[in-house]
């Protein structure tokens, strides 16, 4: 089939997140399907990914947006339309005239959209389209809003998650199906939109990738947190608690270890961590894998909900044993203490890292159970092919 892919960052796989899932579908997918990608950019550095996009695509054509959603033209935007700043931030004219020019000049059998933002780029079309979220923003930002915000500009940050909401259900709308990537994402959009039937098609991983790379344990161990985007505001909240809450308590039990914090887009405030000799941050890691296989323990104590996984999902797939709060780990259906050990209470989060810490032979043992369960469930070529029978029932015309 024929394929316009939307995304709203260029796929990679040298970060965590997003980016690594739309090039882990692009790949497994183009042997069957023909694709042209359109993707916004932050910096002409990111033309860097385009080569090896390449060899998965038709055609790759990137446009740009602001670096820092924190202009004056973005923020005075966003105050006096009725549009919330995610929007305005992810929006290009050139790609709606772009996208517009594409669908006219070309016979495409599908549309296929990743994240709500990106569907202002898509002009009035008979052309179906899925639209695929991975998470639920507005619930997103509100959380941050309500827990990070300072009481005297709540108000005024609420009424961007207003219209985040308002936009967010309109432009699901939009989409001929609709889908997210958790279950319990699915329950929450079909509550916002009545009558809507949401599909879920999972995150995965690309297990054979792990396996290939062999890396040694790092000596003192590594309790890591990461490979990750600090951009995202869970991350920044999870890493509070880690080292406010967390870690104290891990380093008083077991001083033989370091707090590893991998991820880009790190804030100072983070990074001026790195000044303590219990703590270490890396900012750039050219591949993921390093770190997921030369750390000794995962721990990600995240409290807000949305997300991708996908950091579980590799350090999974790495064998690297994870201790996680039930919203870390939400929609997986890992059991606890096979799989990973879980519990949303800080001092037992640590009491559990340093229980692995002391017990390697445990930690193997968690490690590998939770590799097999990402293998025999996750797998990226396993995932990819849930996508062929959705796009075969839309252009036969059933939205079931």
């Amino acid at each position: 089939m024929k394929v316009l892919f939307l995304v709203p960052f260029l796929p990679n796989t040298s970060m965590s997140g997003g980016q690594t899932r739309w090039y882990n579908l692009i790949k497994y997918m183009s042997p069957n399907h023909e694709i042209t990608l359109f993707s916004l950019i932050k910096d002409e550095s990111e033309r860097k990914f385009i080569p090896e996009l390449e060899k998965y695509c038709k055609k790759v054509r990137v446009f740009k947006r602001p670096k820092s959603p924190w202009t004056i033209r973005n923020i005075l935007l966003s105050v006096f339309l009725p549009f919330p700043l995610l929007l305005i931030r992810n929006f290009s004219f050139l790609e709606r005239i772009a996208v517009k020019k594409e669908l006219e000049s070309e016979n495409y059998d599908l549309i296929h959209a990743e994240a709500f933002y990106v569907m202002p780029h898509i002009p009035k079309t008979n052309v179906p389209s899925i639209q695929v979220e991975q998470t639920i923003w507005h619930k997103v930002y509100e959380h941050h809003v309500k827990t990070k915000t300072p009481f005297f500009v709540r108000p005024l940050f609420m009424l961007d998650v207003y219209k985040l909401k308002y936009w967010e259900i309109y432009f699901w709308k939009k989409a001929t199906k609709l889908f997210t990537v958790s279950p319990d994402d699915k329950v929450l959009m079909e509550e916002l939109i009545p009558g809507e039937k949401v599909g879920v098609i999972p995150n995965g991983v690309d297990v054979s990738l792990y396996a290939a790379k062999k890396v040694k344990k790092l000596v003192p161990p590594r309790v890591m947190y990461g490979v990750t985007n600090f951009e995202w505001l869970q991350n920044v909240e999870a890493v509070d608690l880690l080292v406010e809450e967390v870690w104290p308590k891990i380093i008083s039990e077991f001083k033989d270890a370091k707090l590893w914090i991998v991820g880009r887009k790190i804030p100072q405030r983070i990074l001026d961590l790195a000044k303590r000799d219990d703590i270490e941050i890396t900012e750039s890691i050219p591949d993921a894998r390093d770190a997921y296989l030369a750390s000794t323990v995962m721990v990600t104590p995240i409290k807000g909900s949305g997300g991708t996984r996908l950091k579980i999902l590799e350090a999974l797939a790495a064998g690297l044993p994870i201790v996680s709060t039930s919203t870390g780990v939400a929609g997986l259906n890992l059991v606890s203490g096979k799989h990973a050990l879980i519990t949303d209470k800080p001092q037992e989060l640590a009491s559990l890292t340093v229980s692995l810490l002391k017990n390697p032979q445990k930690a193997q043992e968690i490690g590998e159970a939770g590799r097999k369960f990402v293998r025999d469930n996750f797998d990226w070529k396993a995932i990819v092919k849930l996508h062929d029978p959705i796009y075969k029932a839309l252009i036969n015309g059933k939205n079931g």
